[in-house]
C-alpha cells in the first residue's frame, strides 16, 4: 500500500506491517539521511474518512509526528536532517507501537531510525496537524538548545539546581539554599538517572517546559 523513497538511494516497498493500522519502514544510516519520500502505491486506497499520520521515531532522542497522507494526498516529501523536533504530538498507541521495533544506536554502527504509518479517521489527523503547525511556530519562535550549547548547559544547571533544592528546603517552601548546603550524592545520582531518562524519551525539550 505504501512506498518509500531516501534521497540518493533505492526504492523502498519493504513495508513491516504491525497490525490492521500500524506499519513501518527501518531507515539505516538515519544520520546521512536529508530527505525522505512516501507516497501510496496506487494499488490499494484509504478507506472513505480516514488517512494515515506519518511519524518519525530516532532511538533515544524521541518522536517527530511529519505529517499526513490520504487519498487527496497520496505522496509527501520531508526533510530530515536538521529539523528533528522531538514531541509528544500524534498518537500514543502509534508511538508506543513504533518504538517497540526501534533498534538502538552503538558506538561502531549507525543508528536506524523509524517511519511510521498509523491509519486513523481524518479528523483525530487533522487535530494533530493543527497541533503540529502550532508546535512548528513556537520551535521557530524560541531557541533551540541543540544549537547553543550555552543556553543548553545553563537550563540544564538550572534543572540540577530545582531538583536538589527539593531536598534542602530551598523549593516549594520558599526558602533559600545556602552556599554551605551539602548535598548527597545519591541526590545528584537520581537526578542523573532522571534526567538522561528524560533525554532518551523525548530529546531536551522538557528543560524548556521546565518538566
Amino acid at each position: 500500500m505504501f512506498g518509500c523513497c531516501v534521497a540518493g538511494r533505492l526504492l523502498q516497498t519493504n513495508l513491516q506491517q504491525v497490525d490492521e493500522t500500524h506499519a513501518y519502514f527501518e531507515l539505516p544510516n538515519a544520520s546521512t539521511i536529508n530527505h525522505v519520500c512516501v507516497f501510496l502505491l496506487g494499488t490499494v486506497p484509504f478507506p472513505d474518512g480516514y488517512g494515515a499520520a506519518v511519524h518519525f521515531f530516532w532511538p533515544g532522542k524521541g518522536f517527530q509526528l511529519l505529517g499526513m497522507l490520504s487519498n487527496e494526498k497520496p505522496s509527501t516529501i520531508f526533510r530530515l536532517r536538521g529539523t528533528f523536533t522531538p514531541s509528544t504530538i500524534g498518537s500514543v498507541t502509534a508511538q508506543n507501537t513504533f518504538s517497540s521495533f526501534s533498534s538502538t544506536q552503538n558506538t561502531y554502527q549507525d543508528v536506524t531510525a523509524i517511519l511510521g504509518l498509523s491509519i486513523e479517521p481524518l479528523p483525530e489527523i487533522a487535530t494533530q496537524m493543527s497541533s503540529l503547525a502550532s508546535s512548528s511556530a513556537l520551535v521557530k519562535a524560541g531557541a533551540d538548545l541543540t544549537r547553543d550549547p550555552t543556553l543548553l548547559a545553563e537550563r540544564i544547571v538550572k534543572h540540577l539546581l530545582n531538583y536538589i533544592s527539593g531536598f534542602t528546603g530551598g523549593g516549594g517552601g520558599g526558602g533559600m539554599m545556602s552556599p554551605d548546603v551539602v548535598i548527597p550524592m545519591s541526590v545528584i545520582a537520581k537526578w542523573y538517572e532522571s534526567f538522561l531518562s528524560k533525554v532518551r524519551a523525548g530529546g531536551v525539550g522538557f528543560l524548556e517546559r521546565g518538566d
